[in-house]
């Protein structure tokens, strides 16, 4: 009986050999297909790794194994070990290498699209350019013939009226009838009068060049007329003086007549011209010299992140441009920055430098505003109270 019950017991060994294949203990490491962010982050540590290599730059050996290692693996036999340690490799790479990045990297690879990107600020730098130069050169041409004309006109004026005292005194000294101011010798105040009169006629017709001859001319000539000097003969008369000048007064009231003629016409084209160039001077110039800025500022940017191999998307480079038209409108508002007692800088060059260096001249406005805050807030009485108690 003893023995038959110690038959029906199992042994422990057999019922384990004979369980089913699917009833035993799984693996610990299972095997999966890595998804598409996980092969990105490969790709990125190959290149970080790449370049690391070409730079000289000592990296970890656990590092480069396990970018290897995630290389080498079938893309169905991936393990949870494998994903972290690329990105544990990932993180290390990147810690080590910034500035550069893997998307940096990526960029720089494609040599046409940052040639094409650095082109097309070339292009607007250009542009600007051929704007800006020849409406600055014409900005400093017709400011330096108006301040020549002005200075011309208040010498004529002077004479005009020292001339006008001499032809007095001389209508008074000499009776009637007999031949006044008769000469051999022109004087030398009425000749220096003609002379300037002359001046100033060639020098308005100069600046009226810049305003397409908006301004008519008293003596009606036209644009063809001054450059063929067809009516040179016919006007010799009125801004020549006569040989010898026979009769000084009639010459001298001749003269004055002229130059009223001249300096309405001078005056009135001076004028134009101040309105037109010193609207594009102030409004106009300054936002185009701080977009120029700002395109030199990128460009330099640029070429500096190809060569360290940092170079980003120029997506956010807008915003600059846009930073710097409202600087340069700013600027415009002013009429110089004294950086010194001594030293000035005119706003056209001012706007230049804030494209260039836009944060460097929004500091300046923010210590502005804090010295016109400091002004507008007088210390409180208690702050008063303090201060006297104090002392």
């Amino acid at each position: 009986m003893a023995e038959a019950t110690l038959k029906k017991i199992p042994d422990p060994v057999e019922v384990l050999e004979n369980q089913p294949a699917e009833v035993k203990e799984p693996d610990k490491v299972s095997s999966f297909l890595p998804p598409q962010y996980l092969i990105e982050d490969l790709e990125a540590a190959e290149r970080l790794l790449s370049y690391a290599a070409g730079a000289g730059i000592e990296v970890e050996a656990k590092v480069r194994d396990d970018v290897l290692n995630a290389r080498s693996a079938s893309a169905g036999k991936w393990s949870e070990q494998t994903a972290s340690n690329i990105l544990l490799a990932l993180t290390s790479l990147a810690a080590k290498l910034k500035p550069v990045t893997a998307e940096s990297l990526k960029i720089c690879a494609k040599q046409e699209f940052v040639n094409n990107t650095i082109k097309s600020y070339k292009k607007v730098a250009i542009w600007l350019a051929a704007f800006i130069i020849p409406f600055s050169l014409a900005t400093f041409i017709t400011s330096a013939i108006s301040e020549r004309i002005g200075k011309d006109i208040e010498t004529a004026n002077a004479l005009t009226v020292k001339l006008g005292e001499e032809l007095r005194s001389a209508l008074a000294q000499k009776p009637t009838g007999e031949a006044q101011g008769r000469t051999e010798i022109p004087p030398r105040d009425l000749q220096e009068f003609a002379a300037i009169i002359r001046s100033i006629d060639a020098r308005a017709w100069q600046l009226n060049l810049f305003v397409a001859y908006t301004v008519a001319d008293p003596f009606e000539r036209t644009w063809w007329d001054i450059w063929s000097k067809k009516r040179d003969a016919a006007l010799k008369g009125k801004f020549e003086l006569p040989l010898g000048i026979p009769d000084f007064p009639k010459a001298t009231t001749d003269k004055i007549g002229v130059y009223q003629d001249v300096r309405y016409f001078a005056q009135s084209i001076r004028e134009t011209v101040s309105t037109l160039y010193g609207a594009m001077a102030t409004c106009v110039l300054p936002v185009l010299y701080a977009l120029l800025g700002a395109c030199a500022y990128l460009l330099r940017l640029l070429e500096e992140q190809f060569k360290r191999r940092t170079f980003h998307p120029p997506d956010v480079h807008t915003a600059r441009f846009l930073i710097a038209a409202i600087g340069g409108a700013v600027v415009g508002l002013f009429n110089n920055f004294n950086i010194s007692q001594n030293v000035s800088i005119p706003p056209l060059a001012i706007a230049f430098l804030v494209g260039y260096a836009a944060d460097v001249f929004f500091s300046f406005l923010e210590s502005l505003l804090q010295t016109f805050t400091r002004r507008g807030n007088p210390a409180s009485p208690t702050q008063s109270a303090a201060k006297v108690s104090g002392s």
